[in-house]
């Protein structure tokens, strides 16, 4: 059936996006660039793990009215996710801001040719 590889894949690829979160947390320079990977890393990570495990109580699980229910808190809780990660996220850049934090001159130098 074409849902068991489906299922592998969205799980391979929610693995992935995690694996670049913490690669992006290790490698990045500052705490804008580290918070801007991990967020999104862990936001896409966890949505298509989440979709794995939706796709597996839809069509996979014994018991239809389980699976239902299953796949619903799980929706449910990816909603949550999204919204609280870049809240979240948000509140964080914003703190550091505010106590004097600046980003990385290797991050901002890049921009300063840039002309508006």
């Amino acid at each position: 059936m074409i849902i068991e590889p489906l299922i592998a894949i969205c799980i391979i690829i929610g693995l992935v996006f995690s694996a670049l979160g913490i690669f992006g947390l290790i490698r990045f320079p500052d705490v804008y660039t580290r918070l801007h990977a991990e967020t999104k890393a862990t936001t896409f990570g966890s949505i298509f793990i989440g979709l794995a495990v939706i796709l597996y109580a839809l069509f996979r699980w014994d018991d239809a009215g389980e699976g239902i229910s299953l796949a619903a808190h799980v929706l449910i809780g990816i909603i949550i996710l999204m919204v609280t990660n870049a809240t979240g996220s948000h509140a964080i850049a914003r703190a550091a801001y505010k106590s004097g934090q600046k980003p990385d001159p290797s991050v901002t130098d890049a921009l300063a040719d840039v002309e508006p």
